[in-house]
């Protein structure tokens, strides 16, 4: 394949009126360089309080969010008064670390307008069940965090020019639909934030932002009113980190407050594991094309790299996804955008304003009204897709190598909320090839920030493995991040 380099590729082609900038929060507070781990250590020694770390996360966040565009709504006086009741001798390995949830599920006292005008901003009473989960690690929320409307797309850009901006490159995207959270722990504001991922929507902005994305197994992780009653539930909740050891920690807590009954324990991860494994490589999506250079030689690189550290690796892997699965995925996030038009008072409440949805919404929701007799078929073969998840994995692997996204990350605007159905859909479809296969079959995989653009913007690579599997990708992850450290805005 040739590719011609003459020219910038079309999602480098979009121009805004804004001087793009690196935006740092990164500072010599009580917060340091430290991820979240480093902080909790901190507080549990004493040589940190809670209120100290809090503080500085405040501030850092009134620092950068006015150029980031991260946050919804902030909770900066609860977090106050959470930070000056942290218990002593607390288990919880993030107690008194301060964090921020995404504006998608419910937190008692805030509003959830899911990043919709057309949703009431009436606080909601009761948290969800993965809420409780996530403050049951011991975090400190202080704010809401930015997503585009109903996470559909893969950008966090609202309509009416309302961005959130990428903190390497205030030009760029911070991905979607967790943009708010990746740009505020990418930027330093925050050690750790929550995001939740329903076709990319945890590994996108990590990818685009340089940070550690986790989508574990279906059921790993609990969920939320919002979306436990899809007829697919292709959305699990997780967080977006710095390092490693913060999502180990992470998913060791969260699972200690619930383990799963159906999924093997993956316990607490502290480093590589000992075995060699056999890693196949796919540089190019079965269901889109080609990826960019700069993104293939980014995975080729971390190939390349396996291989010195004693792994096997099959390159040319074929993964056999079924070429109905683009269109039945399409299909699906059609039909619950139909839902959300149709039944948006019973599911949010009488204030449910359907006039005041976005452009990408009412299209996706049109589209499935047209295509509404298809519905059966659809919902049977994402089904399957699960139930037989085991045979879309290579039989002779341990895990599989991929890029996370299909190109590298867009400038503001070329997804921009304000865009005709077609254009967006068209360009969003060519940027996402890889990662709402795992959505669909809940298994697990990761984004880490191992590649870099040539102007230094990171490029997320992907390992993605067997249901209940994250252990191994925890451990692989570990070897990699001691192997080539990443990237970070303080470096």
């Amino acid at each position: 394949m040739t590719t011609d380099t003459s020219r910038p590729a079309p999602h480098e082609q979009v121009r805004e009126d804004h001087e793009s900038r690196r935006v740092s929060a990164f500072t010599g507070d009580a917060l340091g360089t430290l991820d979240a781990t480093g902080v909790a250590e901190e507080i549990r020694s004493g040589r940190i309080s809670a209120q100290e770390a809090v503080e500085a996360a405040i501030a850092r966040v009134e620092a950068v969010d006015p150029v980031l565009g991260a946050t919804m709504v902030r909770d900066f006086e609860r977090a106050r008064r959470r930070a000056g009741h942290v218990p002593t001798g607390t288990s919880a390995p993030f107690a008194g670390v301060p964090s921020a949830i995404k504006d998608n599920v419910h937190h008692a006292g805030l509003p959830m307008t899911m990043g919709s005008d057309a949703l009431p901003t009436a606080a909601v009473t009761e948290d969800g069940p993965f809420v409780k989960q996530f403050l049951s690690t011991g975090v400190m929320p202080v704010a809401t965090t930015t997503c585009p409307p109903f996470g559909w797309t893969a950008t966090t850009e609202r309509p009416d020019g309302r961005v959130t901006r990428n903190p390497w490159d205030t030009g760029y995207s911070a991905g979607g639909s967790s943009g708010g959270s990746a740009a505020l722990v990418a930027s330093g504001a925050l050690p750790i934030a929550h995001g939740n991922d329903g076709g990319g929507s945890i590994r996108i902005p990590a990818a685009a932002c340089g940070l550690v994305g986790l989508k574990a197994t279906r059921g790993r992780l609990l969920g939320d009113p919002t979306t436990d009653q899809a007829p697919i539930r292709i959305v699990v909740n997780g967080a977006l980190t710095r390092t490693v050891r913060d999502t180990a920690n992470f998913i060791a807590a969260a699972e200690r407050y619930q383990p799963s009954r159906a999924l093997p324990p993956v316990g607490l991860v502290e480093g590589p594991g000992a075995r060699r494994l056999r890693i196949g490589m796919m540089l190019d999506s079965p269901l889109i094309g080609p990826s960019d250079p700069q993104t293939r030689a980014a995975v080729e690189a971390v190939g390349a790299l396996l291989e010195d550290l004693g792994h096997d690796l099959e390159a040319d892997v074929d993964v056999p996804i079924p070429q109905f699965f683009k269109t039945d995925f399409e299909d699906y996030w059609g039909l619950l955008a139909l839902a959300t038009k149709a039944q948006g008072k019973g599911l949010y409440g009488e204030d449910f304003d359907p006039a005041r949805l976005d452009r990408l919404t009412l299209g996706l929701a049109a589209k499935a009204k047209r295509r509404l007799a298809r519905t059966p078929l659809v919902l049977a073969r994402l089904a399957a897709t699960g139930i037989g998840a085991e045979r879309l994995f290579p039989r002779q692997l341990d895990l599989v190598l991929t890029p996370t996204l299909c190109h590298t990350t867009p400038r503001i605007g070329y997804l921009s909320g304000d865009l005709d159905f077609e254009t967006h859909m068209e360009r969003l479809t060519q940027y996402v090839g890889f990662t709402p296969l795992h959505n669909a079959s809940g298994q697990p995989s990761i984004s880490l920030p191992l590649g870099r653009t040539d102007d230094g913007r990171p490029i997320g690579v992907m390992f993605s493995a067997r249901r209940g599997q994250e252990r191994l990708l925890l451990e692989l992850a570990f070897e990699l991040e001691a192997a080539v450290p990443f990237a970070r805005l303080d470096d």
